[in-house]
């Protein structure tokens, strides 16, 4: 059998790293991975056990958090870095990461934006240096089922945003097919668990405020906007979305609105979807009108597709559900390191 994959974690201690220490931990092809810490004020605790007790015991060893080194990692033989780290924080270690000879897949928003305009709502200090420019281009947007060709050859993987995930996948069978009016433009309303806002407490994010409880945020001005609408070659005018955030701790359902240019049967929009995502494992097409829910993608990789189409044949409404966590970020980091190295896209992820 081949040597396995040396891997190492920036972020572990976060809740999407943590999910991807996870299913690292029982891949297959990848050797128990390097996890790192950029922290040297001795607040971090020295084992990621004592943050999340669901890794002690069972003889499972202990989960050492290191300082990140970039000659310890050579050392180590560590050849693929995972950032879950903060966008500023990717922005400054991916560049240094490929100048030591390391692949990497950021789960931030670092790198997923091509334009300037769209960037623009992360304020990130290097915007338009001669280096962010030049790095930008290498980077590949990390959604296999619209990418796979590039991400294989990818030195830096764009790992998209949960949100943006969910409406792409409704709606590129679609955009892709021209059968969306784009004149009456679409509208996705998307609803995530709080574990989406990141484990920092806020004011929002407390329980007192998000149980029994549904409130939206970001309105006109959410920053996955922009991944929606590089990604489906959309204007700005053609689509509205509004997130809200559900009182549960993960999974994300998206409420797809488009009018078609052309009446169609129910058949047909579903024919669309299964040519679309044939022989892509990780999308799942519900037969018409079976719509998914939450719970049955929560906990995989699994982004589930329904839809639902009015009598005048014009209208659709498609329902997309993912695991923020899994699909949304780290199941499609694995993935995407699946298919970066040559192994089936479902290694690690069933």
């Amino acid at each position: 059998m081949a040597a396995k994959l040396k891997t190492a974690v920036l972020g572990a201690t976060g809740y999407s790293g943590f999910e991807l220490t996870r299913l690292l931990l029982r891949h297959p092809r990848v050797e128990k991975p390097v996890l790192l810490s950029r922290s040297a004020d001795g607040k971090t605790p020295a084992n990621l056990a004592d943050i999340f007790p669901a890794l002690a015991g069972n003889g499972n060893g202990s989960y050492p958090l290191q300082l990140l080194s970039w000659e310890a990692l050579k050392e180590q033989g560590v050849g693929l870095l995972f950032l879950a780290t903060p966008h500023e924080a990717s922005r400054a270690l991916a560049p240094e990461a490929l100048n030591h000879g390391l692949r990497v897949i950021d789960l931030s928003g670092a790198w997923r934006l091509q334009n300037a305009e769209n960037r623009a709502v992360y304020k990130f200090q290097d915007e338009g240096s001669a280096q962010a420019v030049e790095f930008m281009k290498q980077a590949v947007y990390g959604l296999p089922e619209l990418h796979r060709e590039k991400i294989v050859s990818a030195k830096i993987v764009a790992n998209p945003g949960c949100y943006a995930t969910s409406v792409i996948l409704g709606l590129a069978p679609l955009v892709q097919s021209k059968i969306i009016d784009r004149e009456k433009g679409i509208i996705s309303d998307s609803k995530s668990g709080v574990s989406g806002a990141g484990k920092e407490p806020t004011a929002k994010t407390h329980f007192v405020s998000v149980a029994d409880n549904l409130s939206a945020y970001g309105v006109f001005g959410h920053r996955h906007l922009g991944e929606m609408l590089e990604q489906l070659d959309l204007n700005a005018g053609e689509v509205t979305f509004t997130p809200h955030l559900l009182p549960i701790p993960r999974g994300i359902l998206s409420t797809i609105y488009v009018h078609l240019n052309r009446e169609m049967k129910a058949s047909e929009v579903e024919e669309v979807f299964r040519k679309f995502y044939a022989g892509k494992p990780w999308v799942r097409v519900f037969a018409n009108p079976k719509l998914p829910e939450i719970q049955f993608s929560v906990n995989s990789n699994y982004c589930d597709i329904g839809f639902a189409l009015a009598k005048d044949g014009r209208r659709l409404i498609v329902v997309s559900c993912i695991d923020n966590l899994v699909k949304g970020a780290a199941g499609q980091a694995v993935q995407n390191m699946n298919v970066m190295y040559g192994w089936g896209e479902e290694e690690g992820l069933n």
